[in-house]
């Protein structure tokens, strides 16, 4: 029983994982533990508007796992630019190290579905990418552009960065979005 529980209080290390975007109404920054959850639901209901029919189980399962190697590696805001293959590279040494706690080859299915995710290649993965891409740019137009504004986010940098993976996974989420980012720009909600 230890690895499984040793497994586990490493997972809770992912409530410490401070991102950039804040919950709606709230004064303090979300976790990734909390972003997650949120996106697995987003999922579960969106799951009728995927580009492709999709398991939803294993998307559930993919989003839950996608950000484990931030516990070693903290958040990188989504629209970063620059520094995302040394930053997958690290992620992965992470989830490698995390999911390694259970035995038996447990953790190698979880290892799979975050590679299965990172690649973006099946209809599941690049469902799981629509929605977790969407989340944070959803959280901001709820807080009127907060952490687009903190962090001098440009509108062509938001939709360069979330429009294709939105688009490919789930182009009725992107069709609801493209409107209200446009209504955002015109508000002044970006960063420079």
């Amino acid at each position: 029983m230890q690895p499984y529980i040793d497994f586990v209080m490493e997972l809770d290390r992912l409530k410490a994982v401070t991102r950039k975007v804040k919950p709606t109404g709230l004064d303090r920054y979300e976790n990734s533990a909390e972003h997650s959850w949120q996106i697995a639901l987003l999922a579960a209901a969106l799951a009728p508007l995927a580009d492709a029919p999709v398991d939803i189980d294993r998307v559930i399962r993919m989003l839950l796992v996608h950000d484990i190697g931030e516990i070693d590696t903290g958040d990188t805001i989504v629209f970063a630019e620059g520094g995302w293959e040394e930053r997958k590279a690290a992620e992965q040494a992470a989830v490698t190290r995390i999911f390694g706690h259970l035995p038996d080859g447990g953790g190698d299915g979880f290892l799979e579905l975050w590679r299965e995710f990172e690649a973006a290649e099946t209809p599941e993965a690049r469902f799981a990418n629509a929605v977790d891409r969407a989340m944070p740019a959803l959280l901001n137009l709820a807080n009127e552009g907060q952490s687009w504004r903190e962090n001098g986010i440009s509108y062509a940098r938001v939709v360069a960065r979330i429009g294709p993976p939105i688009e490919a996974g789930c182009p009725a989420l992107w069709a609801y979005m493209v409107p209200r980012l446009v209504e955002a720009r015109d508000r002044g909600w970006f960063g420079a």
